[in-house]
């Protein structure tokens, strides 16, 4: 007989702060996260999703485990050894610290990954589609470590490419390209680390549900000459700018930058898009078409991004509509009717708009519009216009790794 356990349920009170509202038994089934260095026990995750913590801190008066900002505290027994458990967490990938007397930590045990601002910890919740992203047996693409000469930022820029397994089979054949970007907080490892976009795209070309096509992520964030960082907006360091965690960024989901039709769209993360869309247009597109296989034009080229990277997308593709004909806006707001009529050529040459939002996304949305009347306003429009939603999930990477999944079985097709 399994032996049954408590651990404290958190929820979101009104005024915007965590505090215990319920108790909920937990089973003890607690595995080992997968996203654990090889050989470590903990953190451990149950059938739940409750996450168990243990860390060896003799010294320590007060151990508290952190995921989202909602930090679960520790017990201490005899010889130093702190133990805990989370609340029932989202399935998929979600960032963790711990915070030791005060100060916020990664954990020894943990693979490292890039988000919130930082190098730090990961947990992988199990998710109960997760084979969509599983390594399996199957033909193998790369994940190409790229470095490259930048005359916007007179730098040696830094991206990773994906080139699909028959890349290299057949030295004839041209490839369509995707440009994928991440969010807030992230660099360009999220999508080759959080993002499993590797894998998933392997599954699905061994499947015959996507078009091989190769894939270019970089960095959004890194825009300024010398590769100085940009100026983060405010807000503590490692949180991502939505305030909430597991919220978009203020006024999404489906809101509209500011600005008249036909001007270029303003609103969160223009910075960041305008000063990436130089990057993007004047070395990054070159380079690839250049360098790779590439059919370099304007019907077999894409661009997609989750969250800032989506905002950055909507951007730059409402002010080069003659360059990208496919677009994907995972949890980044929407493209409106007004803004195809104000972005000339943009309706005659886009072949998709792809809109993506979590489910908990929208249950709780923050402002602006509906991004799904908007999606469906603009199919009417006659755009080939698709509104996905990830069910469970709010601002996060599986939401991401779902909207990857169905937005590539779409594209160059």
């Amino acid at each position: 007989m399994k032996r049954k356990t408590y651990c404290s349920l958190m929820t979101l009170c009104a005024a915007g702060l965590f505090s215990v509202s319920s108790f909920a038994q937990v089973t003890e089934d607690f595995k080992p996260a997968t996203t654990n260095q090889q050989g470590k026990q903990y953190p451990m995750v149950n059938s739940q999703g409750c996450v168990r913590e243990q860390v060896l801190a003799p010294e320590a008066n007060s151990v508290k485990l952190d995921i989202g900002g909602v930090k679960y505290e520790l017990k201490k027994d005899a010889n130093g050894l702190w133990t805990g458990e989370s609340a029932p967490q989202d399935q998929g990938f979600h960032y963790y610290q711990l915070n030791i007397d005060g100060a916020s930590v990664p954990d020894p045990n943990s693979l490292y990954f890039y988000g919130a601002g930082r190098w730090g910890s990961g947990i992988e919740i199990p998710a109960d589609d997760e084979d969509f992203f599983q390594t399996k047996n199957v033909d193998h693409g790369a994940m190409r470590e790229v470095y490259y000469y930048s005359k916007t930022t007179d730098a040696v820029r830094h991206c990773f490419i994906y080139t699909p397994a028959c890349y290299d089979n057949n030295t004839n054949k041209r490839y369509p390209v995707l440009y994928l970007q991440h969010g807030m907080g992230e660099n360009e490892y999220g999508w080759p680390n959080q993002g499993k976009t590797a894998a998933i795209l392997d599954n699905l070309m061994a499947d015959g549900k996507a078009v091989p096509f190769i894939v270019v992520i970089e960095n959004g964030l890194n825009v300024s000459k010398g590769n100085m960082p940009v100026q983060r907006p405010q807000g503590a360091q490692g949180q991502r700018p939505q305030g909430v965690p597991g919220q978009p960024p203020q006024g999404a989901p489906g809101q509209r930058p500011q600005g008249a039709p036909g001007q270029r769209p303003g609103g969160f993360g223009r910075g960041f898009a305008n000063g990436f869309e130089k990057i993007l247009i004047n070395d990054l597109i070159p380079m690839v078409d250049a360098k790779y296989r590439t059919i370099a034009d304007s019907q077999h080229r894409a661009m997609a991004g989750l969250s800032m990277g989506g905002m950055q997308t909507r951007t730059i593709t409402l002010t080069n509509p003659k360059t990208f004909s496919y677009v994907g806006i995972f949890s980044g707001g929407a493209i409106s009717v007004e803004d195809v009529n104000g972005s000339e050529g943009f309706k005659e040459n886009n072949k998709l708009v792809f809109i993506s939002y979590g489910s908990r996304e929208l249950e709780n949305p923050r402002g602006g519009q509906d991004p799904k009347a908007t999606t469906e306003e603009l199919k009417k429009s006659g755009i080939n216009a698709h509104f996905y939603v990830s069910p469970l999930t709010a601002h996060e990477w599986h939401s991401w790794r779902r909207s990857l999944y169905q937005f590539s079985q779409l594209v160059f097709k």
